[in-house]
């Protein structure tokens, strides 16, 4: 179980670490989308949507890579793996592939980590 969480958390901070930084530098090409999913894009491109969450991925990416404050870092994450979902299963179906992989390692790391989350999840009581 420890390696299978190592792995997980490793691939998930890789994942969100990379694709954060590449909201800032740029390094993988990527194109609009056509049609709504483009036209929300360009939105969020122009009112700075895509700084704050590459930042959010850059910084929960680092903490599951770090292995620390691992129930922040999942915390963040979660619904931002919502919202990648809701955007493939309404606008692109055909890359939900990568989304789906997301949420099945934040659901195993959430399942790994649940002492991370225990005084919220027991209304204060420990």
């Amino acid at each position: 179980m420890k390696i299978a969480t190592l792995i997980a958390r490793i691939l998930l901070g890789l994942m969100f670490t990379i694709f954060g930084l590449n909201g800032f530098f740029h390094f993988l090409p990527m194109q609009l989308p056509p049609g709504d999913a483009g036209t929300l894009f360009t939105i969020m491109f122009k009112y700075g949507w895509v700084t704050f969450l590459s930042l959010l991925y850059v910084i929960a990416g680092v903490l599951l890579l770090a292995g620390r404050y691992m129930g922040i870092a999942l915390t963040i994450l979660g619904p931002i793996i919502v919202v990648i979902l809701l955007y493939h299963v309404t606008m692109d179906p055909k890359g939900i592939g990568m989304g789906l992989f997301a949420a099945l390692l934040e659901v195993f790391l959430i399942y790994a980590y649940w002492h991370h989350f225990g005084p919220v999840c027991t209304n204060g009581r420990v």
